[in-house]
C-alpha cells in the first residue's frame, strides 16, 4: 500500500521557516515527479513546487520565488519543502503528490498519489 506522510508544518510567526517533509512507502518514487500542493478553504488547490527524479525543478509557484526550496532524497524516498520568509499568505494545508502521469507538473490532476495534508500557519 503506497502511503505519502508529510510532517513539519506548524504555527511560525511572519519571517520564520518551517521545512516540511514527505516520506514515501510502499513503493520507490526515485524515478517520479514529485510535487508540493497547499490549499486554503474556499479556494483551489495550488500548485507550490515539483522536482523532477533528476533534481531539476518542474515547477516553483511565483508567490514563492526566492522563498521556498524544493529538494529529494532518493535514498530515503523523501521530498522536502523548505520555507523560508514566510507571509500570512502562505498559510494553508500543504499537500505532498507523487508520480506524475502526466500533463503539467503543476496540474493535479496528473499526480496519481497524495498525502492528507499538513497545516502550516503564519502569524502576522
Amino acid at each position: 500500500q503506497v502511503q505519502l506522510v508529510e510532517s513539519g508544518g506548524g504555527l511560525v510567526q511572519a519571517g520564520g521557516s518551517l521545512r516540511l517533509s514527505c516520506a514515501a512507502s510502499g513503493r520507490t518514487f526515485s524515478w517520479s515527479t514529485m510535487g508540493w500542493f497547499r490549499q486554503t478553504p474556499g479556494k483551489e488547490r495550488e500548485a507550490v513546487a515539483a522536482i523532477r527524479w533528476s533534481g531539476g525543478i518542474a515547477h516553483i509557484a511565483d508567490s514563492v520565488k526566492g522563498r521556498f526550496t524544493i529538494s529529494r532524497d532518493n535514498a530515503k524516498n523523501t521530498v522536502y519543502l523548505q520555507m523560508n520568509s514566510l507571509k500570512p499568505e502562505d498559510t494553508a494545508v500543504y499537500y505532498c503528490a507523487a508520480e506524475l502521469r502526466g500533463g503539467s507538473a503543476s496540474q493535479e490532476y496528473g499526480y496519481e498519489y497524495w498525502g492528507q495534508g499538513t497545516q502550516v500557519t503564519v502569524s502576522s
